[in-house]
């Protein structure tokens, strides 16, 4: 076992910080899955901008992964990357959608967001007392996070500002509600 942590944390804030950073690495692996998912089984109209605006969340998302994962490392910790760490960790429902429309996926996707975000922030509040540079990785992918988040609501707002699947508390019931908005 690992008897070093990053110089200025002890040994106790070092674990700390890296079951917190584990936590995050989960929650990043299944986001880019869930993302491809959703790339993979999205049809409709609007199938190609979506396809498309997919696709570099992606790309950012695996890249936090790769970064927490290397911060846990740094830590002086090993990051778990496998499918079984994911479900370990896992506090969240697997994502519930199949093919669908544009507007279902986004919906749901919506959702998961939330999930996402909320999770992190709490994570970024932990990390105040503990790490302030692994907060600072933390703040900067909850940036991009609601920007994706912003670009997946735009989709679904009305002009009068709410959301297609407001107050569906699920995935799936978010979904049968965009999706009966839009037909």
């Amino acid at each position: 076992m690992t008897s070093f942590t990053i110089p200025g944390l002890t040994d106790k804030q070092g674990n700390e910080v890296a079951q917190l950073l584990q936590k995050q690495l989960s929650t990043y692996n299944d986001l880019h899955l869930t993302l491809k998912h959703v790339h993979w089984n999205v049809v409709g109209p609007n199938f190609i901008g979506v396809h498309e605006m997919i696709d570099p969340q992606v790309a950012l998302v695996r890249a936090y992964a790769d970064e927490v994962a290397e911060r846990i490392a740094a830590l002086g910790k090993s990051p778990k990357g496998t499918p079984g760490a994911i479900i370990s960790d896992r506090t969240w429902d697997d994502y519930s959608v199949g093919r669908d429309n544009v507007q279902a996926h986004l919906a749901a996707l919506d959702l998961v967001y939330n999930g996402v975000i909320e999770d992190t922030r709490k994570a970024i509040d932990k990390l105040e007392k503990l790490d302030l540079v692994s907060q600072d990785v933390l703040i900067d992918h909850a940036a991009e996070l609601e920007k994706f988040q912003w670009f997946v609501r735009a989709h679904l707002e009305s002009a009068g500002g709410t959301l297609a699947h407001e107050g569906a508390p699920t995935e799936r019931g978010a979904a049968g509600k965009a999706r009966r908005k839009s037909a």
